[in-house]
Order: C-alpha cells, then structure tokens, then sequence
C-alpha cells in the first residue's frame, strides 16, 4: 500500500464521522459451544477448558448499575450455546432494554429464523456474524460454522428482519492466500451490512494450529483501511487481537479508519475460559480504550451505534453506503 493509504481512510472516517469512535462495552456470557471451528480454543472438543454460563441477574445488575459512563451500547457474546440464549440472554436483553437506553448487540453464532425472532422482540438492535473467510474451500478446511453459503444467508436473513449487521473475518488464517483476502473483501462489500471487522489471526493453545504464526499486523490494518475506504458508513471496530500482536496494533486499527472501541465488561473470573483468542489475551479495560481513544487523537461518542444507525435511516434510506 502507498504511504498514504491508511491516512486517507482515516480522514474519510473523520469526514463522515468526526474523530468520534463508539465505545460499547462487552460481556461473555457462556464459553460452551456446539461448533468445532479448529482455529478456536472454545470449539466442541476441547475437553480442556472450564466451560461456563454467566447468571442474567447478575449480569443486568453490572450493565445497568456498574458499566463506565463512556458506554452507549452493549455487546453481548458467547459461544454457539442455544441454551444461553433461552436462560441467559433473552432475559438479559429483555431486562436492559426495559431499564436502559443502551444499544444491544449480538454475537451468538448461527441460530434459527425463530431465535433471531425473539432475540429482535426481545429488543436486540445489531448482531455480529462473521464469514471469517470469503472462500468456501478455505472456510471448509478450517471448520468453519457450516458452510459459508449458509452463514451469508443468515447474514441477509437477519438484514431482511430488522437487524443492522456487521461481519467480518481473520487476516492470516493458516491456509489464506491474497487472493483469499481480496475474495472476502470482494464478499462482505457486497452483503447488506452496517458494519465490518478484521481480526489478525492469534493461534488457541488447544486447537489445530496452535503452533502457527499470528497474522500480520500490517495486513491486518490496511483491511482495515480497505473497507473504510470501500463503505465509508461502515462502523468498523479496533479488536483487542491487534495489541496482543503489536503494541500499537490497537491505536494503528483507530488510524487506519475504525471507529469503534470496546471495554471488556466480563467478571474476572470468567475471562480465562473464554479464549477466543488465547488465555493470556489482553483485556481491553476502560483505561486503555481510553487512552487508545486519545492517542488517536480521536474523541469518545456520546451517540451510541444503534442510536447512530436509527439517525441514519430517518436521514435517508440509502444513507449507509454498501447496505441493503
């Protein structure tokens, strides 16, 4: 990329949405997992890792009561885990949307159409879905959920009902080649989504490729880059994988054109086995989200991502580009 690539996404990040970056917080609320992704220290048969399910009462009582002020919206993600969608979940969501303002996102895998649907009364507003690759060959071989041609139409499914939805995928997954990359590129700019991710692939101590390189942080960055560049709309998060890779791989993410932050809300105690990405991975706390946030240069969001998309669509219906 010319030396000016990921200055000019950045500058289109600023004329769209000022310096502002979203600051959602985020809660793990179950590590059991019915997928077998071999990239994923969470997959079915790892027989290794203390599984849990978070309690909703408890975890409403942090959300509404104890969550730092700079949050707008909340991020709740667990495994594959039907089971936590019924007893942990849909109270959860139910009791934040009845006590808060907070825009509520979702990142709970592939669910059925019925799930989605309840999970959207129950107040949802965004879900997170990843392709994790755009090749189906490649997204085969690492076990991928399914197949990729089932979880693009999940993706359009839940666009078609309401959800706004951001995906994403890994940069450096053992088996990607470049071609590989601009395929997925090519894929999620043409998926009817609000927002996007790139996550530098970080090997799981008790997966297949436990002894594989990270991803290049480099790569990982001018994807980033890219998809501002390709939708400028798009709300694109710094992922805590680009500071476990490189120290200033998070800031980079935020020079590069994301707009997205998120402080890790999880109880301590917890965090350990939830290894999306290994067990020593580096918490984003609201200390350092925060001090990423400054040293960008950049300043925290007091309009929420939902709030934000909802502005957006009383503006104009085809005001996000590269939506549907």
């Amino acid at each position: 990329m010319n030396p000016g690539f990921r200055e000019h996404a950045r500058q289109l990040r600023d004329d769209v949405f000022g310096r502002r970056v979203f600051v959602r917080g985020v809660v793990e609320v179950s590590s059991h997992c019915r997928q077998n992704c071999r990239y994923c220290a969470m997959r079915r048969d790892n027989r290794l890792l203390d599984r849990y399910r978070l309690a909703a009462d408890e975890l409403a009582e942090l959300i509404i009561h104890h969550r730092p002020a700079a949050i707008t919206d909340i991020d709740i993600q667990a495994g594959e885990d039907p089971a936590a969608v019924r007893e942990v979940v849909l109270p959860l969501v139910r009791e934040i949307r009845r006590r808060t303002n907070l825009g509520i996102t979702l990142c709970l895998g592939t669910l059925s159409p019925f799930e989605y649907g309840q999970l959207r009364e129950a107040g949802g507003d965004y879900y997170v879905i990843k392709i994790e690759t755009g090749n189906a060959d490649h997204y085969e071989s690492v076990g991928a959920p399914g197949t990729l041609a089932r979880r693009v139409t999940a993706i359009r499914h839940l666009a078609d009902t309401g959800w706004n939805v951001s995906s994403g995928f890994i940069a450096g997954l053992p088996g990607q080649t470049r071609a590989h990359v601009e395929q997925t590129l090519k894929l999620l700019a043409e998926l009817p989504l609000a927002g996007c991710s790139v996550s530098p692939f970080v090997a799981g101590r008790q997966t297949s490729f436990a002894g594989a390189a990270c991803g290049d942080i480099n790569l990982t960055l001018d994807c980033v880059a890219r998809m501002r560049l390709t939708a400028p709309h798009w709300i694109i998060p710094a992922v805590s994988a680009m500071r476990l890779v490189s120290a200033d791989g998070y800031v980079g993410a935020l020079n590069a054109g994301a707009n997205l932050a998120t402080i890790n809300l999880t109880p301590g105690g917890a965090r350990s086995n939830y290894p999306i990405y290994k067990h020593d991975r580096i918490i984003m706390d609201e200390e350092r989200v925060l001090s990423a946030i400054a040293e960008a240069g950049c300043e925290v969001s007091r309009v929420g991502i939902s709030e934000h998309l909802r502005q957006q669509d009383a503006l104009s219906t085809g005001g996000r580009a590269c939506t549907a």
